[in-house]
């Protein structure tokens, strides 16, 4: 446990956005129930989804026991807030495999096995599934007025654009997971991002006029990178996916290494639990030296290792040290062809023909004659005479050295280093 309480805390952190009225002072208590709710309508959770996340972390750090809502029946649905447009519904047994993807990640996060505050993982299919389109709008329908609904931003700014029937209940729906949280396991306080107010408190409005309890609602900032830009996406627009099958852990490790200076204190704040004086010290010797990124260092050596693991953590910082030469022949052989051209995204590139490879070839042919990083097979022989010639971090030292498919980095590549900076990705096809 920390010194702090969990509201000072997460204030310290940039982490609270709104508090309903009573909110700090119910968790001043110990042993409060927290929930935050993930639709699950991706294979997998995305960074963004990491905020909520850490907010249960820190609660739970704090004495409180987390609820994760998987969101089985509303993720079939999808939710309006922050969306100019409906989503495509998904089927029942592709939710249910998303289900199963987050219930691994999460595994990452939180705490599961404790007796006092181990998380719970709940999907709300488990009550909506039996229940009856009438049940639903007598029992729980006449509680909400549609002028309350209507006035709630999640609503009101997708009436010019139209919205559905559908999607205007996911208000209801989100608020009926709170009642049934709250009565079925004491639960009184629900997170989320700020975008998330409407539905909140549309649930603790409805706690009280079901159940006449006390209900809270605590919300963080939407996260945006310096810029203004989205956070959580890569240079080139892609999610940042916390299965390794869809983000690699090295393109993971890399979009943490690379944000910028003005982000990194924020950041590391909000996803990693380094105390107060430890960042503010990472802080002081960043500002000193930023040249050598020790803030951005150790946010990505934090989150990789914790969303994939240390051996990933370790391979994702080899691959990097590549590129400055200080990597080895094992690091570049365990790279995937994906990563080797993310790493590489850069350099010129060239295709040779398979068939050659396989037949095997002449480093001065294959760089001179099937491809364009010498403009001689004479230049190519100065700079193997001169060592300056490098293959899958290899030096070519005899010009009549054969390439053929055992040189392959991932089945497709070889990566040419061409005196100390200038690098080559060749590609078999």
């Amino acid at each position: 446990m920390v010194d702090m309480s969990v509201i000072e805390e997460l204030r310290w952190r940039g982490m609270l956005h709104s508090a309903t009225p009573g909110a700090e002072k119910e968790l001043a208590q110990q042993g409060r129930v927290v929930y935050a709710g993930f639709d699950p309508t991706a294979p997998s959770l995305q960074v963004g989804n990491l905020v909520p996340v850490m907010l249960l972390l820190h609660f739970q750090r704090h004495g409180h026991r987390p609820i994760v809502l998987v969101g089985g029946a509303t993720g079939m649905i999808g939710d309006p807030s922050g969306k100019t447009e409906e989503r495509n519904l998904q089927s029942l047994d592709t939710i249910r495999d998303n289900v199963a993807g987050f219930r691994r990640q999460l595994r990452h996060f939180l705490d599961f096995d404790d007796p006092e505050v181990g998380a719970v993982l709940v999907d709300n299919y488990e009550w909506f599934k039996d229940m009856r389109f009438l049940a639903f709008l007598r029992d729980v329908g006449k509680h909400l007025t549609v002028n309350y609904m209507i006035a709630k931003d999640s609503v009101r700014r997708r009436m010019e654009t139209g919205l559905s029937f559908t999607e205007f209940s996911y208000q209801l729906l989100q608020a009926y997971d709170f009642y049934r949280l709250h009565r079925d396991r004491g639960c009184t306080v629900q997170v989320g991002g700020s975008d998330q107010w409407g539905n909140i408190t549309s649930g603790t409005e409805l706690v009280r006029r079901m159940g006449g309890g006390e209900a809270h609602a605590v919300t963080c900032p939407l996260l945006t990178q310096a810029d203004g830009s989205k956070f959580g996406k890569t240079a080139s627009g892609e999610a940042l996916w916390l299965d390794p099958s869809m983000t690699s852990p090295y393109k993971f490790y890399q979009y943490w290494l690379n944000v910028s200076d003005e982000d990194a204190v924020k950041l590391a704040k909000t996803f990693t639990l380094l105390p107060r004086e430890e960042i503010e010290e990472l802080r002081r010797r960043h500002e000193a030296n930023p040249h050598e990124r020790v803030l951005q260092r150790a946010l990505a050596r934090d989150i990789t290792v914790r969303v994939h693991s240390e051996e990933a953590y370790r391979s994702a910082r080899e691959a990097s040290e590549i590129l400055f030469g200080k990597g080895t022949v094992e690091a570049l052989r365990r790279l995937s062809g994906d990563d080797l051209q993310s790493l590489f995204d850069e350099v010129p590139r060239y295709d040779i023909p398979r068939q050659v490879v396989e037949q095997g070839v002449d480093v001065v042919s294959m760089l001179a004659e099937y491809a364009a990083v010498f403009s001689s097979k004479g230049e190519a022989r100065r700079m193997i005479a001169g060592g300056g010639l490098n293959i899958n971090m290899r030096r070519i030292d005899e010009p009549a050295a054969r390439i053929d498919t055992s040189w392959l980095l991932s089945g497709d590549f070889v990566l040419v280093r061409k005196g100390k900076k200038n690098y080559f990705l060749l590609r078999a096809v």
